[in-house]
């Protein structure tokens, strides 16, 4: 019997797959755990029982290959795999700077100490966030808190956001019950009855 079987998410160095089959099913969890483990370039391999899903991890530099020895392998132990998701834009785009970099690293000393100064330090972010985050995340998030650290308090409120704080604010009042004690009951102007003159 074949067990169907989904890439559900996969990015570089790892890929997670749901076995609906599998679901509360623990022997077969570790059947196909110990499957996936012979795919060339497999380091690790997580189970879960109460979700059906496997999540591997496996060498990088075997991505190009990865997903053929898996669907290979998998064939072999009755495994059918749905999916072989194609990488993201991002991946796309991080796999030509990569042999970019690789290729000035050949033909320039400097290039290759900067190449790497920053696969040391993408490994390091590796390692110390548990592959959460790498440099791809980091570098553009560090560089935008620099430019608003640099804006500061000298940028101006953009209009957009003026007229947005605007607006919701009157919608709130306009839609508040008469009895709420909110932001818009506060505001609400008293009608008293003038004075006899």
């Amino acid at each position: 019997m074949a067990y169907k079987t989904e890439i559900v998410h996969s990015c570089r160095g790892r890929v997670r797959m749901k076995v609906p089959a599998a679901k509360g099913d623990e022997a077969l969890l570790e059947q196909i755990r110990q499957t996936v483990l012979a795919v060339p370039g497999v380091t690790e391999v997580s189970v879960n029982p109460q979700t059906g899903s496997v999540i591997m991890h496996y060498d990088q530099h075997t991505h190009d290959d990865f997903h053929q020895h898996l669907a290979h392998c998998c064939k072999d132990h009755h495994l059918e795999v749905c999916r072989e998701p194609a990488l993201s834009e991002v991946d796309e785009m991080a796999r030509q700077i990569e042999t970019e970099a690789k290729y000035l690293a050949e033909h320039s000393e400097a290039a290759r100490v900067v190449v790497d100064f920053f696969t040391s330090v993408d490994r390091q972010v590796k390692v110390a966030t548990g592959n959460a985050v790498d440099l791809k995340v980091l570098l553009p998030l560090g560089l935008a808190v620099v430019t608003f650290m640099e804006l500061g308090l000298e940028a101006a409120t953009p209009i957009w956001l003026t007229l947005g704080l605007f607006s919701l604010n009157h919608f709130v009042e306009m839609h508040a019950h008469p009895g709420d004690q909110g932001s818009a009951g506060r505001h609400a102007h008293k009608h008293e009855p003038e004075p006899a003159v």
